[in-house]
Formats: structure tokens, C-alpha cells, sequence
């Protein structure tokens, strides 16, 4: 119904993006950059600037202490070459012009220093893109990280309006950022919109695994929105409706029930086995970023959890985290992981995710294809080491078998070797320190096209493989999946994709080596039958979707899947599989269709 009324051109107001997350759901917009900026534009009192003035000084010196607190910490556990980008926002803390502008706005201008800061920022952004110096635009991110640390120091905590909280919103970003996420907390979110992003995003991923409709790569979206609009999302089509009139409204009102009634029908089956109809038995496990994941997981009938993203502990940390608070992390996700089965992925920091004492206050012409993942950890051993240790140190606390370690983004022979020295290295290191652990199983996320042609060299050295087809289906298709441009071409069903997949499935049986994907392709009705047919057992997926990939295996028999990949070989082109599988999904389980993005 929706999509004949979107082609109709019924909806003057709709906008087409990328549907990321199915689903549909309706309700006032909550503008991310209103929420983390959000100046205060009173007008300050005679009586007032005086004490405005010492609340800036107080949030300058403790905004100093966290920095001089983070250099020692950096210095220490990383190196002296990281932890100098501290010294570099010191320094721009305590700039005399820095500081006299935010000064003569309080005193001339009357306003508030939040408020100054904020419009110094804006003079600096304006004055710094303009430039085609790299060095200058680098020293803009330097320039935001200490307004923003300045301004939580002055409020604590930002707090949006509180008048917007009430009812279900639709959060509208430019993209949401893992620590942006955090920040949100409780806060009743219903739908995410994003201008930039893509299937593979945080704001999809993030989406996904709570199960809330998205749609990513609105451009401009944030020009036309403002925080309190009335918002439509519909996720499965790619959809965003900007204020309907009462008519449409009341259509998309029927569309959000049939939503929410599916997906607690669905949620019903959580405690049934992940059967397919002639039995052969699956293991549908989840992609985690915290123990309150895990959480979420068990209550959506995982068998395990196929991916524990560590980075995330990174990521939302204050500053670094030691090895004693890695250890009791990992520690407290264990205990809430389902059935205490668990792989834990390496810091995979790089790309789109980045911490600035790691080096990346720099920017790389291509971050996806640069020092990422095991190759920064390579540059910064010590620090690598510790995680590795903290997570030996877990894994001992657990039955044996409980926790498997995978590194990502191997892409040699010589990589993977080097990795498991790594294990050695923090095992006599914990020895030496008296504490007992056991060896654990270790594997590679399968990422790299160079990794997937050569899969059969590599399978002695791993006791698993995970596919991360995220990034598989970029490296394939040369094209950045954040990239609007080209993010078009990041499509798991492509006929090049499905041949690799197929290949390195074959292989890891073939020489009987555990094997499951990873990606965010696992929890999609169409490639997940195209998986099942192609050989592969273990899925891991966003929670929110087990309850729906349970109900599609139960739906299908192998040798059904089996002839549906057979069909699907012999197919040339993406349109053509898209709509095959689109078929075949709406005759094996009808019912699961409006959870199938376009």
C-alpha cells in the first residue's frame, strides 16, 4: 500500500533516502545538532556577567585538568607521540584570543559563555573550510573537541528541551555517532532519519539492533526539518514524510500498527529452537556493543553472540580504558551473553570510528582502505597487548569454550602469524604476573578481498572464520559505503558478492572449519535464504532480527534454498536477483515482507 501511494506521488512532502532499518514509525523530530549544541541565547543581566565569567573560568580549568589527566594516562598506556594531541587542545584552551573573545562577548555582548562558544566555533568553521590547507582544517576538530568538552563542563550535561521528550520522537542527524548514541540514553526514540550514511552506518547498524525503523542519506534533510515536526519514517521503503496532513497521517498510523503487531507476534517464538522445516539445526547468535546488548539478545532467543564490537568500550570512554576495566567489561558482557557463548572482536578502530589518541586527528584520503583495525593495533603493540590480556583474563573466569578471540581485517598470511605471537606474548606475560589462563579458540573476520581469493592458505592458521560482509562488499565493489555517490553499489546481492561468499563458504566446510557471517547482510531475508542455501549454519545478526530470521528458516527446507541459489547463479544482473528474491521471500513467508528492505 505505502509503496503505491509514494509511486503515485500522493505524499507532496515525502523524501526518498536509503531504507537501512525496516519498519514504520511516526513522531515528533529531535534535531541531533540542537540537542549536543543547543546555546543558550538569554540575554545576560548587568548582575549576572560577573558570575557568568567565573563559570567559564571554572569549566577552563577543569576542561585543563581532564587534559593533563588524559596526556599522562595516553602517554603511559599508548605512547608520548599519541597522547600530544592533549597538549595541542591545552594549548588552544588557554590561546589569549581564544579566551578574549569568549570574555568580550560576555562583558559587551551580554551573552552567555555556552552562547559564546558556540559562535566562536561557528566564525572558526566558516573561516577554516574555506581554507585548502589540511593542516588548518585538521586544527578545526581540534578547536570542536575543546568547545565541547568546555561546554559539558559549564552544563554537566547538555539536556535537550525537556517540552520535546514527551511522546515518541524521530531522531534527524547528520549521521549519529556512537557516542551520540549514549548521550541519548533513555530517550523514547521511535525512528532515526540521517543526511549522510548508509545499510552499513553507526545510525543502521545502531538502528537495527534495537529495532527501529531508519532511513540514511536524506542530503539536506536537516535544512528542511526543525526539532517538534511532526516525522514520518518508513524503513522498509526509504521514506520520510515531513509534517502529513490528517489523511496521510491516519495511513501511515494503520501501517505503524501492522508494525508494531508483527513484531510481538514474531517475538513469541524466542524460546523455540532456529529449525528449518526439515530440521536441520542453526545457530542464529547477535551483534553486540554492550553487556546491555547481551541483555537484548537473550531476550530475543540468540543462541550466542557471533560479534561483540570492543571498540564501542573505546569509543564512549572518557578516556582509556585499562586493562583492570576492560577485564571487568568483558567480564559483566559474558555473564549476560546467551548460553555464555561469545566471540569478542579486537579494537577495530579506523574508518569511520576513531579516537584521537590513536593517531587519527589526521585526515587519510581513503581511512576505510588505511591504518585501521589490526594494522593500527600492529603501530601500537603495548596497547593491543593489553587487550588481548584483559581478554584472557575474562574468558579464565568462564567454562571452557565460552569465549572465542577474532582479530579483524586480516588480510596476509604473515598478519595472521604475527597475531597469534600476540596470544603467546600475553599469556607468558600473564604467567610471569601469577594469574592462570587457558588457551581459547581464534579466528579472522574475513573482510578483505586479498584474504577471501586466498582463504584456503589461511584456514591452518585459525580455528574459525567470520565474514564481515560490512566491509567485504565494499572492498569488492571499490566504493564507500558512506559515500552517497557510490554507497549505491554497496549491495550484498551483487552477482560478484554472492560468488565470493559462496567460495569462502565452500572452503571453510570443506577443510571443516567453523564459518558464520557477520555482517549486516545475516539478518536479511533475502540474502540470509541465499545463505542458507549456499552451506552456511551460524548467523550472527542485529538482536532485533532473530525473531524474524527464526520464523523465515522455519518457513523454508534446505533443498529449498539450495535450488533457490542454484536459480540465483545463473542471474547476471543486481535488479534481477532483487527481484527473484523479493518473489520467492513473499511465497516461503508472506508474512515477514514488510521486515525486507527495499
Amino acid at each position: 500500500m505505502l509503496s503505491q501511494l509514494s509511486v503515485s506521488g500522493k505524499f507532496s512532502a515525502m523524501r526518498k533516502g536509503i531504507a537501512v532499518s525496516p519498519g514504520v514509525a511516526i513522531g515528533k523530530a529531535f534535531v541531533i545538532h540542537e540537542i549536543f549544541v543547543n546555546p543558550d541565547t538569554k540575554r545576560l543581566e548587568d548582575n549576572e556577567v560577573t558570575a557568568e565569567l567565573a563559570k567559564y573560568e571554572t569549566a577552563r580549568d577543569r576542561a585543563d585538568a581532564d587534559l593533563q589527566a588524559l596526556y599522562r594516562k595516553v602517554e603511559r598506556q599508548v605512547g608520548r607521540d599519541e597522547a600530544s594531541v592533549f597538549l595541542v587542545h591545552r594549548s588552544i584552551l588557554r590561546d589569549a584570543a581564544f579566551t578574549n573573545k569568549i570574555r568580550g562577548w560576555v562583558v559587551n555582548d551580554r551573552m552567555t559563555a555556552s552562547a559564546s562558544l558556540h559562535r566562536l566555533l561557528g566564525e572558526y568553521t566558516t573561516l577554516l573550510t574555506r581554507t585548502n590547507d589540511e593542516y588548518l582544517k585538521e586544527r578545526l576538530n581540534d578547536i570542536r573537541d575543546v568547545v565541547v568538552r568546555l561546554t559539558a563542563h559549564m552544563s554537566e550535561v547538555i539536556q535537550p528541551n525537556q517540552n520535546v521528550l514527551d511522546g515518541p520522537l524521530i531522531v534527524v542527524a547528520d549521521e549519529l555517532l556512537p557516542s551520540q548514541a549514549v548521550a541519548l540514553g533513555d530517550v523514547d526514540v521511535h525512528g532515526i532519519i540521517t543526511q549522510s550514511g548508509s545499510q552499513t552506518s553507526h545510525a543502521a547498524i545502531i538502528a537495527r539492533s534495537r529495532g527501529i525503523p531508519a532511513v540514511s542519506g536524506l542530503r539536506g534533510i536537516l535544512r528542511l526539518v526543525k526539532t517538534g515536526d511532526t516525522i514520518v519514517v518508513d524503513g522498509q521503503h526509504g521514506h520520510v514524510e515531513i509534517n502529513p496532513n490528517s489523511e496521510e497521517l491516519a495511513a501511515f498510523r494503520k501501517l505503524e500498527r501492522e508494525f508494531f503487531d508483527l513484531k510481538d507476534q514474531l517475538a513469541e517464538n524466542r524460546d523455540l529452537p532456529a529449525n528449518t522445516v526439515d530440521g536441520t539445526e542453526l545457530r542464529l547468535q547477535a551483534n553486540i556493543n554492550s553487556a546491555a546488548d547481551a541483555t537484548a539478545a537473550s531476550a530475543m532467543g540468540a543462541s550466542g553472540v557471533g560479534l561483540y564490537r570492543t571498540e564501542y568500550l573505546y569509543l564512549t570512554h572518557p578516556d582509556v580504558p585499562d586493562e583492570e576495566e576492560q577485564y571487568k567489561t568483558y567480564c559483566e558482557v559474558i555473564k549476560e551473553c546467551p548460553n555464555q557463548h561469545i566471540t569478542i572482536r579486537t579494537l577495530d578502530i579506523g574508518g569511520d570510528k576513531t579516537v584521537p589518541y590513536l593517531g587519527h586527528n589526521h585526515q587519510e584520503a581513503n581511512p576505510f582502505m588505511g591504518w585501521r583495525s589490526i594494522r593500527l593495533s600492529f603501530e601500537h603493540p603495548e596497547f593491543f597487548n593489553t587487550q588481548i590480556r584483559a581478554v584472557l583474563r575474562a574468558a579464565s573466569e568462564f567454562p571452557d569454550g565460552t569465549v572465542r578471540l577474532m582479530f579483524p581485517m586480516v588480510t596476509t598470511i604473515e598478519e595472521m602469524r604475527r597475531l597469534r605471537s600476540f596470544m603467546k606474548r600475553a599469556k607468558k606475560e600473564l604467567g610471569e604476573r601469577g594469574k592462570v589462563v587457558r588457551d581459547m579458540p581464534i579466528g579472522m573476520m574475513l573482510e578483505v578481498p586479498a584474504a577471501a581469493i586466498s582463504i584456503e592458505l589461511m584456514l591452518d592458521l585459525v580455528d574459525f572464520v567470520s565474514i564481515g560482509s560490512n566491509d567485504l562488499v565494499q572492498y569488492l565493489m571499490a566504493a564507500d559505503r558512506d559515500n552517497p555517490k557510490v554507497s549505491h553499489l554497496c549491495q550484498p546481492l551483487a552477482p560478484s558478492v554472492l560468488r565470493v561468499l559462496h567460495s569462502v563458504i565452500q572452503a571453510c566446510d570443506k577443510s571443516g572449519k567453523p564459518v558464520t557471517v557477520c555482517g549486516e547482510m545475516a539478518g536479511q531475508p533475502k540474502s540470509f535464504v541465499l545463505l542458507l542455501g549456499m552451506g552456511l549454519r551460524r548467523f550472527s545478526m542485529s538482536p532485533a532480527f532473530i525473531p524474524s530470521i527464526k520464523e523465515l528458516a522455519a518457513s523454508i527446507t534446505i533443498d529449498e534454498a539450495e535450488q533457490i541459489v542454484k536459480s540465483v547463479m545463473k542471474l547476471k544482473t543486481l535488479s534481477q536477483i532483487k527481484k527473484f528474491m523479493t518473489r520467492q521471500i513473499q511465497q516461503i513467508a508472506p508474512q515477514l515482507a514488510m521486515l525486507d528492505t527495499d
